[in-house]
C-alpha cells in the first residue's frame, strides 16, 4: 500500500460510536485507503468524537489539538461534530466537520486530501470491518432517541429514534456470525423503543413476516448466535416478555438498564420515564422468571436539587435491587441540556462523597452477587490467551459480564485443557474464588463448538 493513501483513524466514545467508526473504516478500506492508528504517519486523520459529558468532550478536544499541532489535516465526525460551527470557531484550521453516523461526508472529506484508489471494493451484504476482537461484535438496531431527559442532549446530537427494519438487522447479524462473532451485543440508545417509530412494521424475513419489534428480533438472534446480550434497556412492561427467552437460554440472562437514580423527586427533575418503586417490583418479577438474571446499571449523583435524603433513597434502592454491576457518575452540566437551569447546585466535594457512598454500598452487594458463583461450573467465552512460564493464562467472561465494562474470569495457568484453548472458544470453568470484581476458575471441560446455521455456510 502506498504511504500516500494512508489515513489515520481515532475512535472515541461509546459502543454506538464504535459501530459508526467501523462503517467509516469499512468505507475507507473499500476505497483503497490504508487505515492506520493516529500515532502512525498519515497525511489526514479522521477523529470520531464523543461530546456527551465534560470528560469525553475534553478527550475529543485534546485529540483534535494534538493532531492539528502535528501538522496533519483533520476530519472531525461524531457527536461533537453535531455543533460544527462551534468546532470551526474553536479550530479555524478545521475544514471538514460532520455529525454522528455521517459516513459519506467523511469519505468525501478524506478524498479532498488523499485521492482514493482506482479499484473501489464493497464488502458483501452487511459485512463491515470491525474494531472489536473477532469473536464479539456490536449490533446497533436503531439510531437516536425520543426521550427528553433534562441532563441529556443525545436527541440534539443524534436525532429522534430511527429503527432499522428487522430484516436488515438480522442480515447483519448473520454476516457478523459468519465472520466469526460468537457474541452479539445488541445496542441502541433505548432498545425497549425499537420499532416504535415504524409502528412495528411487518417485514419479510425469509418465508415469514415478522414485526419490527424487540421480542421477535431476540427470538431470531438467539437462533443465529450462541450469545446475545442486551444493552441500554428501559424497564418497560414490554421487557417482561424477554425474560422467558433468557430463562430458556435463547438470549443471555443479562440486562444493562441505565436507571440514573431512585429518588422520585430527582427522577422527575431528570424527566426519566420510569419510577423507582415500579422498577424494583419489575426487577423482582424478572428474577422470579429468570433467577440467573444479571443486571448492570448506571447512576448519577449530585444532580441539581439532590438532597441527602435523595441519596439515602438511592442507597436503599441499591440494597433492595441487588444489582450485579453499578457505575456511578457525578453530575456535570452539558451544554444545551435543560438541567443547566435547575436550582440547587451541589458542591463538587459533596458529589464525590456521594459517589463514594454509592460504591461502598454497591461493593457489598456485588460481593454477595459474586458469591453465588462459587463452586459452580460456568460457560466462559475466552477473550485472551497468553503464554506464561506456568502455562497458558486464559482470560474470558461468563454470561454475566459484558466486555470492557464488567468483570472477567481468570483461568488458573496450566488448568485443564488450557493449552488447546484459543480466543473465541467456549470452555466450562469451575469458579474457585473471586475478588471485588473478577472470578478465578479452572477449566473442567471444553464447551461444544458452535456451527453457524446452515443458511450461513
Amino acid at each position: 500500500m502506498s504511504e500516500s493513501r494512508r489515513v489515520g483513524f481515532v475512535s472515541l466514545g461509546c459502543p454506538k460510536a464504535l459501530v459508526d467508526s467501523e462503517h467509516i473504516v469499512t468505507g475507507l478500506l473499500g476505497r483503497g485507503y490504508d487505515v492506520v492508528a493516529e500515532e502512525e504517519q498519515a497525511q489526514v486523520v479522521v477523529i470520531n468524537t464523543c461530546g456527551f459529558i465534560d470528560h469525553a468532550k475534553a478527550e475529543s478536544y485534546e485529540t483534535i489539538e494534538r493532531v492539528l499541532d502535528s501538522g496533519r489535516e483533520v476530519v472531525v465526525t461524531g457527536c461533537l461534530g453535531a455543533d460544527s460551527e462551534h468546532l470551526k470557531d474553536r479550530y479555524p484550521s478545521l475544514k471538514f466537520v460532520s455529525g454522528p453516523a455521517d459516513v459519506q461526508p467523511v469519505m468525501q472529506a478524506v478524498a479532498e486530501y488523499v485521492p482514493p484508489g482506482a479499484d473501489v471494493q464493497q464488502l458483501p451484504g452487511e459485512a463491515r470491518s470491525r474494531l472489536t476482537p473477532p469473536h464479539y461484535a456490536y449490533l446497533k438496531i436503531s439510531e437516536g432517541c425520543n426521550h427528553t431527559c433534562s441532563f441529556c442532549i443525545i436527541p440534539h446530537m443524534r436525532g429522534k429514534l430511527r429503527s432499522r427494519l428487522i430484516s436488515n438487522v438480522l442480515q447483519e447479524a448473520e454476516q457478523l456470525v459468519a465472520d466469526g462473532a460468537r457474541e452479539l451485543l445488541v445496542i441502541a440508545q433505548d432498545l425497549s423503543a425499537y420499532g416504535v417509530d415504524l409502528r412495528y412494521a411487518a417485514d419479510r424475513v425469509g418465508d415469514v413476516e415478522l414485526q419490527t419489534r424487540l421480542l421477535p428480533l431476540c427470538e431470531r438472534l438467539g437462533e443465529i448466535a450462541p450469545w446475545v446480550r442486551l444493552h441500554y434497556v428501559y424497564p418497560y412492561p414490554s421487557v417482561d416478555d424477554l425474560l422467558p427467552l433468557m430463562a430458556e437460554g435463547t438470549i443471555l440472562p443479562y440486562l444493562d438498564i441505565p436507571l440514573q437514580h431512585a429518588s422520585p423527586a430527582i427522577l422527575r427533575a431528570m424527566r426519566r420515564p420510569a419510577a423507582a418503586e415500579q422498577t424494583l417490583e419489575r426487577i423482582q418479577k424478572w428474577r422470579r422468571i429468570c433467577p440467573e438474571l444479571a443486571i448492570r446499571s448506571t447512576f448519577i449523583v449530585g444532580f441539581p436539587g439532590e438532597t441527602e435524603d435523595d441519596v439515602g433513597v438511592l442507597l436503599d434502592f441499591l440494597q433492595e435491587a441487588q444489582l450485579d454491576r453499578v457505575g456511578c457518575f457525578t453530575y456535570s452540566a452539558v451544554d444545551g441540556a435543560a438541567a443547566n437551569g435547575l436550582p440547587g447546585t451541589v458542591d463538587e466535594g459533596d458529589k464525590l462523597d456521594r459517589q463514594e457512598l454509592v460504591y461502598e454500598v454497591q461493593a457489598e452487594v456485588s460481593k454477595q452477587r459474586l458469591d453465588r458463583h462459587l463452586g459452580k461450573t460456568l460457560r466462559v467465552l475466552v477473550d485472551e490467551v497468553q503464554n506464561t512460564a506456568a502455562g497458558p493464562a486464559v482470560t474470558g467472561r461468563s454470561q454475566f459480564d459484558a466486555p470492557e465494562i464488567d468483570g472477567v474470569v481468570y483461568i488458573e495457568p496450566g488448568s485443564g485443557t488450557a493449552a488447546r484453548v484459543r480466543a473465541g472458544d467456549f470452555v466450562w470453568a469451575r469458579i474457585l474464588r473471586h475478588d471485588d470484581h473478577d472470578l478465578y476458575a479452572e477449566i473442567v471441560g471444553e464447551a461444544v463448538s458452535f456451527s453457524p446455521p446452515a443458511r450461513l455456510k
